[in-house]
């Protein structure tokens, strides 16, 4: 047994201990083990960690190594843009799906190893950064740039833009009669309710919460507020409502700040905010919009630092590191994230003339189109290390959806030039029909699930979008196919719309079901709940332009009065959390997507075509509208 020797004037401690020569050199081995391991454990704590601060420098931000490799990615692109990229100036003040983060809006429960460097945030001429050998120097401001970038900034020409729309973007308003008038008066109406009362109780917030008066943050944006107001930008300006518009853009320029460190879902960050940013620019001109959705772009970029490209669905917007969702099998990323990228990232390269953002999600289609597709179907969840599908499970709803919408809009949105998203979206559309399209006992078209072969019968309300994607795709088909899909997109509509008329409140539930004698509608205590989703009325409105039936403005008007009756509360709107009583109990949230979708497709559903055509304009996931690329729109005199 080892004792310690408390002797005056003993020699060193490790005399101390009374140890042999041999004993001596195996404790100083272990100790110097020790000691080399907990300063090593340093360096593999999060950026964010306050002890591994007190030891080592903070790494560069991840915006800026995000664009280190935006620039080798421009340098060796055929592409003869210029790749700098407009940053806006520091803001004056500082923050939907069907699973825990599900995607085509991660909207409820909440929606991936060495990293690669990824690329450091361009800034203007005479301030920019160089990282080489993982150290980033600044030039200073009066040292004379390289000759090879003396080039003049990327400049996006908006008039011309402008010019290429071939309708006015609010339309022309002849020829309605007053009762259409009169109902879309009532939409905006309702618009301006929910927009007063986010103001006035959470403006800054993410969301109202109209009982209690209130706002609410969440963890689905890392950080980033105000999700409500970017969301509501659009629909703000297309129904007219000036002095409102005017306000969210003010809060825009003077406090929505993109300086933020927390957990983001890129998917929602993408659909929601550069979604919001990108259509607010297109509608209006104001820079600030632009400049925004470049400068958040640039964060999500090291997401996709992965071994396949295949981006994780969380990202650090500080830090740049990104991670799977824990729920997602095997550190998968999710179909509808990563599917649910294209439209966006293709705007932000027209804008700033960087292809990196369109590299990026061209990518993805080359992952996908390698991979085996199980009769043609693409399941759920990939993995972003080896790019193989993790589980086969295949659904039209949550973590499926938007992936699919955006095949058939990638190829609308090109003008009908992306042939290859027009061929993606017609294969996936004949496996859906040979495999998931059932007809219940009662005569109902439905959609089910796929799991490894085994159909599950329900539908989600997410699901509700695929009547409008389906007739979409269905005015460019020909001949007897055009025929069937249209057929197709009106039948499952038709069910949507028995999912609402058979509740009691007259509003669909999260999910239905074709089973044990049930039909449309929720046989589970967990699915029994509307959080203002837009899905049923987004295919209202595409049947009801690519149509002109009046059912379909008339089933609108039954969710305008349902919506009034039960959602609408002392300040503003609530979902329920039953829709089969009359006498629901409401959640005490004001979504930011119901004022981006709900009630912009209610509004659009009473308008003339000519608002908003889709002559010109593609919705994104989130309903904010994207332009057709009808010609290239580089200022004059650019290569």
């Amino acid at each position: 047994m080892v004792v310690l020797r408390k002797l005056p004037g003993m020699p060193g401690w490790p005399a101390a201990l009374g140890l042999r020569l041999p004993q001596k050199f195996l404790f100083l081995l272990f100790l110097s083990g020790l000691l080399t391991l907990c300063f090593g454990a340093l360096f593999l704590l999060p950026d964010s960690s306050r002890f591994k601060r007190l030891f080592l420098p903070r790494r560069a931000t991840a915006s800026a190594s995000s664009s280190s490799s935006a620039s080798s990615s421009s340098a060796s692109s055929s592409s003869t843009r210029d790749t700098d990229l407009p940053r806006s100036p520091p803001a004056a003040a500082e923050p939907r799906h069907a699973s825990p983060a599900a995607p085509r809006r991660l909207r409820e429960k909440l929606r991936t190893a060495a990293r690669m460097a990824g690329p450091p945030a361009r800034t203007a001429p005479g301030s920019r950064q160089q990282v080489q050998g993982g150290e980033s120097r600044a030039r200073p401001a009066s040292a004379a740039p390289p000759a090879r970038e003396t080039r003049a900034p990327f400049r996006f020409d908006y008039e011309r833009f402008r010019r290429s729309l071939r309708h006015p973007v609010r339309g022309g308003r002849s020829g309605e009669d007053p009762e259409t008038r009169a109902r879309r008066m009532k939409i905006k109406e309702m618009m301006k309710f929910a927009w007063d009362n986010y103001k006035q109780y959470a403006l800054g917030k993410n969301e109202l919460r109209p009982l209690t008066k209130n706002g609410h943050i969440g963890n689905m944006f890392g950080g980033l507020r105000g999700a409500t107001v970017i969301d509501a930008l659009d629909t703000l300006y297309i129904m007219e409502l000036e002095e409102e518009f005017q306000e969210a853009k003010q809060w825009v320029e003077k406090s929505f700040d993109l300086n933020v460190n927390g957990e983001a879902s890129l998917f929602e960050v993408n659909i929601r905010y550069i979604g919001g940013l990108l259509a607010t620019y297109y509608l209006t001109g104001e820079e600030v919009f632009k400049s925004k959705a470049l400068e958040l772009g640039e964060k999500l970029l090291p997401a996709f630092n992965t071994p396949t490209g295949i981006p994780r669905g969380v990202i650090n917007l500080g830090s740049g590191m990104s991670w799977s969702w824990g729920w997602a099998s095997a550190g998968s990323s999710i179909l509808a994230e990563f599917g649910t990228l294209h439209l966006e990232f293709l705007h932000l390269s027209e804008l700033s003339g960087n292809p990196v953002f369109a590299e990026k999600v061209r990518n993805i289609r080359r992952v996908l189109s390698r991979v085996e597709k199980p009769q043609g179907l693409y399941p759920n969840f990939l993995s972003p290390v080896t790019g193989s599908w993790v589980q086969h499970h295949v659904s039209i709803g949550g973590l499926g959806d938007s992936f699919y919408e955006y095949l058939i809009k990638s190829w609308l949105m090109s003008d009908k030039k992306d042939s290859e998203a027009k061929k993606m979206y017609d294969d996936a559309l004949e496996a859906i029909e040979k495999h998931l399209v059932k007809k219940s006992a009662g005569g109902l078209t439905y959609i089910a699930e796929w799991r490894g072969g085994i159909l599950d019968h329900k539908m989600g309300h997410l699901a509700c979008f695929s009547g409008g994607m389906i007739a979409l795709g269905a005015q460019h088909s020909a001949g007897d196919r055009r025929q069937r899909h249209m057929e197709l997109a009106a039948e499952i509509t038709s069910t949507c719309h028995e999912s609402y008329t058979r509740s009691d409140t007259k509003l669909g539930p999260e999910a239905f079901r074709f089973d044990a004698g049930s039909e449309a509608t929720a046989t589970r205590l967990s699915e029994r709940y509307y959080i203002l989703r837009p899905e049923v009325v987004e295919s209202y409105m595409y049947l009801w332009r690519l149509t002109h039936q009046p059912k379909y403005r008339h089933w609108g008007w039954e969710v305008v009065q349902a919506l009034e009756k039960h959602c609408r509360v002392e300040a503003g709107f609530s979902g329920i959390r039953d829709v089969y009583t009359t006498t629901p109990t409401h959640d005490n949230m004001q979504q930011s997507f119901f004022l981006a979708e709900t009630l912009k497709y209610l509004y659009l559903l009473f308008c003339e075509d000519d608002v908003l055509s889709l002559e010109d304009w593609v919705f994104n996931t989130e309903a904010h509208p994207l332009p057709i690329n009808h010609t290239d729109l580089r200022a004059a005199g650019q290569p």
